[in-house]
């Protein structure tokens, strides 16, 4: 029997499989349209000419003049083709009401738990990065290897021209875009879409949870961090299911994303000493430690959970 149950039903009809591969491949296509969306919103604003701006996004080397330009163009096809899209997909498709994932009742604890359990996972997690940026691939994939070092260059490049906050004012902008506007839709597509889809049709809700966050860390492209985003996902995967609620692992992305801006925006301002780009993993007695808070908070969060709702279903 399920711990909870999110109100999540597909039509009678459809199969559960069906539906979630369509989702997915849904989702791939309106990556696409949202990126025309974005491309419009962010040539609006640009100083300079539309055919200048889409030049200059293929290119991690971009001036200041860009900034603002790619902010407006990164929000907008985000919030398109992860949110909008994806909500009339399930209204219409699926007879679904996105706000349907987000009715169970909340207190205070789970939204504190889960912003402890994720800031305790990120030194746990860095031992991970370190591993997967350094991994090497067998000689025959050499080619595949030069693509992939080159793509994470170029992605590493941009992210970090990005986070150069040159004010409050452009924090803000920044935070909203890569920690809000992300975290909401992301775990609309791949937690309150696809994994509940993948679990309907599969029946196992470890395999759904595992799933949907291998789907999660292939679409960013980003092969040298493949496997500690998957085991990011996997977590707001299971916060989700525990709790029932899609806020929570919203809430808990934004303080992912979020913590890491706030760190570079307070480095750029003196106050820490803080370098986005290194990959160096914790000190193991800190990894130990935290490894230990993690899963102590997390079976606590579940266990509070299957009792709540035993309570009150």
């Amino acid at each position: 029997m399920d711990i909870f149950d999110n109100h999540f039903r597909l039509q009678p009809h459809k199969n559960p499989a069906l539906s979630a591969f369509l989702a997915f491949l849904f989702v791939l296509v309106s990556v696409f349209i949202g990126q025309f969306f974005g491309y419009a919103a962010g040539a609006m604003v640009f100083e300079g000419s539309a055919m200048e701006f889409i030049n200059g996004l293929s290119s991690a080397s971009f001036d200041e003049r860009y900034k603002l330009s790619i902010y407006i163009f990164q929000g907008v096809s985000s919030f398109v083709s992860l949110f909008i899209l994806p909500a009339i997909y399930l209204l219409i498709a699926e007879k679904i009401n996105p706000l349907s994932l987000v009715t169970k009742p909340l207190g205070i604890t789970p939204w504190l738990l889960a912003a402890l359990i994720t800031v305790a996972f990120m030194p746990v997690n860095s031992v991970v990065i370190e591993w997967n940026a350094e991994i090497s691939f067998p000689e025959f994939m050499s080619t595949f290897e030069s693509w992939a070092r080159e793509t994470e260059d170029n992605l590493a490049e941009l992210t970090a021209k990005l986070t150069q906050f040159d004010s409050f004012g452009e924090f803000l902008i920044g935070f909203t875009v890569i920690a809000v506007i992300a975290g909401l839709g992301e775990e609309l597509v791949f937690r309150g879409m696809i994994q509940n889809m993948l679990h309907k049709a599969i029946g196992n809700i470890h395999g759904a949870i595992w799933i949907a966050a291998i789907l999660f860390s292939l679409v960013h492209f980003q092969f040298f961090g493949f496997v500690p985003r998957m085991l990011l996902g996997a977590l707001f995967g299971y916060l989700y299911y525990w709790s029932g609620n899609l806020w929570i692992p919203v809430f808990a992305h934004i303080i992912n994303n979020g913590f890491m801006l706030t760190m570079v925006y307070l480095n750029s301002l003196g106050i820490l000493d803080f370098d986005l780009e290194n990959s160096e993993s914790a000190p193991w007695f800190a990894v130990l430690i935290f490894a230990i808070i993690t899963s102590g908070l997390m079976l606590y969060f579940r266990k509070r959970f299957i009792t709540y709702n035993s309570l009150h279903d």
